[in-house]
């Protein structure tokens, strides 16, 4: 596999050894919290190491916040500029661009298992979003939903121009699905089609409010205590660092049971799941930073402040869902939305495959997304039929 660290325009992007804020004077071994930037984009290159597509890894800046604002990534004191982790893979002239946003608590090498077969049709683009993965960790301050949809939102329309693309595919996974979503119904200018993979925010706080399982578990001393954590914004990532150095065994134990004893589909082999431990442990212990979003976008029980639900009719851009079929996240809310919206949409259901459909079962949700982008693959994608295994709901 070959890698290039881009250096050509510093007006975009800078290489990671000049960007680096800072070195502790301890070696890592002897940090309560062994991480730093440099250990995310190294362990990013160990877990790439297993995708055979070429790839250009920069760091792209997008400035200190928006244009025309007093407003910094976001209220940071610091007026430094902002970067965000970015891979391009080699594609095929003429290949149509498909950028693809993670979800909570991940970054972009989560897509590891799909970059080779997706490159093999697309220009594939993927990022890690502002405060996550090897992009910059600016002070969180965000004080309510609205701030905090523009920190990701507006971040990722300043890397857009950053790259001055446009007319491309737009990818969001869960968290990232919902700011997919919300940056479509903003710019839909620029997005040519929306694939929400298992999107988080289709669900409200109302819709929290009338299921009884969670009233019923908020009502019990471990609910109560769950709940005032949620809103105190106590996040996974706080507990990964308190472990401080046993935090990297406590990432490998998760990563082992949910890829591997407890997966749903393809299971993780070895070397798989040791790089993305690795990787998942030091994207976790870094900087908090955007993980604080948490409670302002979302209620206790991952209920959307501000659903999707509620924009259905203002959508303007054709739209693939695609589920696990054992997903957590329902796909009911996506059928809810199509009843309002006046644009193109269709959900799909892909078999033997979780909340990470695309790491659970890789080879059916490649056709998954090859079938939905049929109108820019194909010469007749009338004729295209849906993929074996997959459901339309």
């Amino acid at each position: 596999m070959a890698e290039e660290i881009s250096k050509a325009d510093l007006g975009i992007s800078t290489s990671i050894a000049d960007s680096a804020k800072s070195r502790s004077f301890w070696p890592s071994s002897l940090r309560w919290i062994p991480t730093s930037t440099d250990h995310i984009i190294a362990a990013e290159k160990r877990l790439l190491s297993l995708v055979k597509t070429p790839y250009v890894q920069e760091r792209v800046n997008i400035g200190s916040g928006p244009p025309g604002s007093k407003v910094r990534w976001f209220r940071s004191a610091s007026n430094e500029p902002r970067f965000i982790n970015t891979v391009t893979f080699d594609s095929k002239a003429d290949s149509p661009t498909l950028v693809m946003i993670h979800g909570y608590a991940a970054s972009q090498g989560f897509f590891f298992r799909n970059f080779d077969a997706l490159a093999s049709r697309f220009r594939v683009i993927a990022i890690d979003q502002l405060g996550w993965g090897g992009s910059s960790r600016p002070d969180f301050t965000c004080k309510s939903t609205e701030e905090t949809e523009a920190w990701f939102i507006d971040s990722f329309e300043e890397w857009r121009k950053a790259k001055n693309i446009s007319n491309f595919i737009l990818l969001g996974h869960s968290f990232g699905g919902y700011v997919a979503a919300k940056y479509a119904l903003k710019h839909p200018e620029h997005i040519k089609h929306l694939i929400l993979v298992g999107p988080a925010g289709f669900s409200s706080e109302s819709d929290a409010k009338s299921d009884e399982t969670i009233t019923r578990f908020r009502a019990t001393w471990k609910g109560a205590i769950l709940s005032h954590l949620w809103e105190s914004n106590f996040t996974p990532q706080k507990l990964v660092r308190g472990l401080g150095p046993w935090g990297p065994n406590l990432v490998h134990k998760y990563t082992s049971a949910r890829f591997g004893t407890y997966s749903i589909g393809d299971i993780l082999n070895d070397e798989e799941s040791r790089l993305l431990s690795d990787y998942v442990y030091h994207t976790l212990a870094a900087k908090a930073s955007g993980e604080l979003c948490l409670k302002y976008i979302f209620a206790f029980g991952a209920f959307a402040r501000m659903p999707l639900l509620q924009s259905a009719s203002e959508w303007k851009v054709p739209t693939t869902f695609i589920y696990g079929s054992e997903d957590w996240m329902k796909y009911q809310g996506a059928q809810e939305a199509r009843k309002s919206m006046k644009t193109p949409c269709e959900i799909l259901r892909v078999p033997q495959a979780g909340h990470f459909v695309f790491i659970d079962n890789p080879t059916s949700f490649h056709s998954t997304v090859f079938y939905a982008c049929r109108r820019f693959l194909s010469s007749d994608p009338h004729k295209d039929s849906l993929p074996e295994g997959i459901i339309s709901a």
